[in-house]
């Protein structure tokens, strides 16, 4: 199959009641498109890193109750999970699609790789673009351009704070026209994710 885009429908999926019949259309609507895109991103991240990624589809097998509100694919240099390294994420809220490199709070050495940021912050602005978009919680839809945050104060708060996590990247609205082009939406973010890789790297220095 070849990814064509995502449409509104894959949005919508996000309002189904119920965590069956939610985890039912994640299944049936993302995950194959999720499949499409993957491998090719992997393959991409493994060349610019010059280790193998390996690709990770969010099965949220641990829910029991509430459904979902967002969905994700992960690529990491782990074969056997992602949330302990550093990784590469896109998915889908009912409102955005998300492109991140994450640092997450089950980090073993989140501390250290915070630190590395800290020690080399100059490089980390001159990194991330301004406009790129900076999360704090992986669970959460807020997030704000690195414009208007004090990036040395939230890379203080992730070294020190346990749950503190750190997400670098774009989001993308549902009505944007790229979105609708398969191609289009698979070089952006390709691109996304090359712009991000020195962090991949200062991160393990």
């Amino acid at each position: 199959m070849v990814f064509k885009g995502f449409e509104q429908q894959d949005f919508d999926t996000f309002l189904i009641h119920g965590l069956d019949e939610r985890m039912e259309a994640i299944q049936e609507r993302i995950q194959p498109k999720f499949r499409e895109i993957g491998d090719t991103l992997a393959a991409d991240l493994s060349a610019m890193i010059g280790s193998e990624m390996f690709l990770h589809i969010a099965k949220h097998a641990r829910r029991t109750v509430n459904p979902p509100q967002d969905t994700w694919l992960a690529i990491a240099a782990n074969k056997r999970g992602y949330k302990k390294h550093p990784h590469f994420q896109v998915g889908l809220f009912d409102d955005h699609v998300f492109i991140w490199l994450a640092f997450i709070y089950e980090l073993p050495n989140k501390d250290k790789m915070a630190q590395n940021f800290l020690d080399h912050l100059k490089m980390v602005h001159e990194t991330i673009p301004a406009d790129y978009m900076i999360s704090q919680d992986h669970m959460k839809k807020d997030a704000a351009p690195l414009h208007d945050l004090d990036l040395e104060k939230i890379l203080t708060r992730f070294r020190d704070v346990k749950k503190a996590e750190f997400l670098i990247g774009k989001h993308i609205a549902p009505t944007d026209p790229l979105l609708k082009d398969g191609d289009r939406f698979l070089a952006f973010t390709k691109e996304t994710f090359e712009s991000l890789v020195p962090l991949y790297h200062l991160a393990y220095k």
